[in-house]
């Protein structure tokens, strides 16, 4: 579902008491910028389809009871 939305730029839903596990499909969101997830029950670790996202510059997932480590992926993003 979310992976058809290849035009969105933004993607925003923070304060929302959202819960479960983040779906790899946002990585295939290609042309977000800024993802916006912070202050929710998200779960589990990022996925590493978020390195997809070459043109990310903004990630905020704080407040979340996310484990493990950053995804190396993150790290390779220029934006």
């Amino acid at each position: 579902e979310y992976g058809q939305m290849t035009a969105l730029e933004l993607f925003e839903v923070y304060n929302n008491q959202l819960n479960g596990t983040l779906p790899t499909e946002l990585g295939q969101l290609t042309a977000l910028t800024a993802v916006g997830m912070f202050n929710n029950f998200l779960t589990g670790t990022l996925p590493t389809e978020l390195g997809q996202m070459t043109l990310l510059d903004s990630l905020f997932a704080s407040s979340n009871p996310l484990t493990g480590t950053l995804p190396k992926e993150l790290g390779l993003l220029t934006a």
